[in-house]
């Protein structure tokens, strides 16, 4: 019994961090995505996410979220870890890493 224990923590140990680190880049995810990937963030702000960058072009940073109405300041601090910005447009996405 001991060792099936330790065998389901050591698993969840090592998928844990995985799910925990998960990150969502905001400049081509879609709405859903979006909704689901940040928290304090539900469609209808994912939406205007989307609409705004589709009308103002990709986010620089992070902080331009908060030009997003209904996102604040809260709301890019709880979720700063999770987001991540990769150049390029959402027509446009950036070409796939192919390794050396």
């Amino acid at each position: 019994m001991k060792l099936l224990f330790r065998f389901v923590f050591c698993l969840l140990c090592l998928l844990l961090p995985a799910a925990a680190f998960a990150q969502v880049d905001i400049n081509h995810a879609d709405a859903k995505t979006l909704a689901e990937s940040l928290s304090g963030v539900g469609l209808v702000k994912a939406e205007a996410i989307v609409a705004y960058r589709k009308a103002n072009g990709p986010f620089a940073r992070v902080e331009d979220l908060g030009k997003v109405k209904g996102i604040g300041s809260k709301t890019i601090e709880a979720n700063r870890d999770a987001i991540v910005i990769v150049e390029g447009t959402p027509e446009t996405p950036p070409p796939m890493y192919r390794g050396p």
